[in-house]
């Protein structure tokens, strides 16, 4: 099956449970409520096709946008890169016998790095390589599919072959958001530069033929990691309740880091640079919890009143969901691999 095809058989299957379960239900009630309910039925069908025509032209719109975007990235990069000095500016010379800087050194690394999600994913091995990155885009994958790719513009650099790498988001339903499966670029290390693994050398054992050191590579944490997402298992292979949990987590994650340079990296790069963005972040998290706060006062003060009175009532506060949602994880799950250190 293409993506497409599994999509389209996902939401039929969706909608043949919905229509039973419904049919079920409405057996139970009197035939003038039912009659009723089937208008009802009627009437949020007519919203539903109103909703897809929003969602369409809500796409069409954001790609239209998107253009419109282009050459204020394009004029971003030519600064931040050092092609270009900004028009109108006077850019001071640098001090005699002072190093002459251009662009912007640093730019995407330092704002990465200010932002919380994606501070976790960069090692101190990775900065080094994080350093040749000059650009980073996003754009939809086209018009019969749902999703979106980024892409990660590096100057030559000692780390990998690769001018580009991309990663790409295959989504069944961008509103929910349900994650079919990630895809992200095979990185074409040099020699003895791969940061997604770690040399570790032992001494041979008594006895043994040789007396060489036992060279053995493992996998590590990394920030590249992120072009090698979890694998998504055929329908023939089949996963225990913990792994697929264990799968459903690490996607989530995933599409956490992605989604999170999509909309807040990429175009608020400079207010992230500077760390602006991250202080406003932080304040509205500041806010939040004292609302939660607040919150919780009113429900000890409600709770205390029910006591007095003797009138104890069940309470109860739901938590709130963040991220995306994995289709069908029944995927090879897998720990994930420890922190590269310095050999």
């Amino acid at each position: 099956l293409t993506d497409e095809d599994r999509a389209g058989l996902v939401s039929a299957i969706q909608d043949k449970l919905e229509t039973l379960m419904s049919q079920n239900f409405l057996a139970t009630l009197s035939p003038a409520v039912r009659t009723r309910v089937t208008a009802l039925q009627d009437i949020q069908k007519s919203h539903d096709e109103l909703k897809e025509k929003f969602l369409e032209e809500k796409a069409a719109l954001e790609a239209k946008y998107q253009k419109l975007y282009e050459p204020l990235y394009n004029q971003r990069l030519e600064i931040v890169a050092g092609d270009k000095e900004p028009e109108g500016a006077e850019v001071p010379a640098a001090e005699e016998g002072a190093e002459v800087e251009k662009g912007v050194p640093e730019f995407w690394l330092t704002a990465m790095k200010n932002n919380e999600i994606l501070a976790e994913q960069i090692t101190s091995r990775d900065e080094p390589a994080l350093k040749y990155l000059k650009d980073i885009r996003w754009s939809q994958l086209g018009e019969e599919l749902k999703g979106f790719k980024l892409e990660f513009y590096f100057v030559s650099n000692p780390y990998f072959k690769n001018e580009v790498l991309t990663k790409s988001y295959f989504m069944i339903d961008e509103e929910e958001p349900i994650l079919e499966k990630a895809e992200g670029t095979e990185i074409e290390w040099n020699a003895g530069k791969n940061l997604t693994q770690k040399i570790m050398k032992k001494k041979p054992k008594k006895g043994a033929k040789s007396s060489k050191p036992i060279t053995k590579t493992e996998p590590c944490e990394s920030f590249f990691n992120f072009f090698s997402p979890p694998a998504v298992p055929t329908e023939e292979e089949e996963l225990d309740e913990e792994e697929a949990e264990e799968l459903q987590e690490m996607m989530e994650q995933d599409y956490d880091v992605g989604s999170t340079l999509r909309e807040k990296i990429i175009p608020h790069a400079v207010s992230w640079y500077t760390g602006e963005a991250a202080d406003l972040e932080d304040l509205d998290d500041d806010e939040d919890d004292e609302d939660d706060d607040e919150d919780d006062e009113d429900e000890d003060e409600d709770e205390d009143d029910d006591d007095e009175d003797d009138h104890p009532k069940p309470r109860g506060r739901k938590a709130g969901t963040k991220g995306m949602k994995a289709a069908g994880a029944a995927g090879a799950g897998g720990e994930q691999p420890p922190e590269c250190k310095q050999q």
